[in-house]
């Protein structure tokens, strides 16, 4: 049951990841175009520029779990990829950092931000630009969810690791 739990997260953090990938192409267009419409016919959109940072903004929340998922974070790896520790020590170490590090700053963010996000969903926040788009709550939400997607895969990567320990590695 374990393993189809594990199977499950990682399933769907893999479909949300590639996903977001196709925002980046998206993205680049949009950017291609503006730069396009600037430069050769004068003309901006500062709706089209927010929806740039807005595109950039999605990649970079929704592909956390993602990239948490094919382990490529950011980490000191001095000790965790040292060739004196066993398998069985690096599982140690990333529950651990999973459940001091990981899950209590996720916790963190999701409570710090709720107010903030429920504020911007209370008043429909938009852009203050003129032009700018109008549902930037949006966005914000999307802080949430991507830290919800951050704990079900730091959830998923417990388990594994402590399946590890078990040795009973998982698929």
């Amino acid at each position: 049951m374990i393993k189809t739990i594990i199977n499950g997260i990682d399933t769907f953090n893999e479909w949300i990841g590639k996903a977001s990938a196709w925002l980046v192409l998206i993205m680049v267009l949009l950017i291609c175009y503006d730069v396009a419409m600037r430069y050769f016919f004068n003309q901006g959109s500062v709706a089209l520029q927010e929806l740039q940072w807005h595109l950039f903004a999605l990649i970079f929340l929704m592909g956390g779990a993602y990239t948490l998922k094919h382990d490529g974070h950011v980490r000191v790896d001095l000790i965790h990829q040292s060739r004196f520790l066993s398998d069985r020590h690096r599982a140690l170490i990333n529950i651990f950092g999973i459940l001091f590090f990981l899950m209590p700053f996720c916790i963190l963010v999701l409570t710090t931000t709720w107010p903030f996000v429920e504020n911007a969903f209370y008043y429909k926040e938009g852009s203050p630009d003129p032009g700018g788009l109008p549902h930037r709550y949006l966005l914000k939400g999307s802080i949430l969810i991507a830290f919800g997607l951050i704990i079900l895969q730091g959830i998923a990567e417990l388990l594994r690791n402590m399946l590890k320990l078990s040795d009973q590695e998982p698929n």
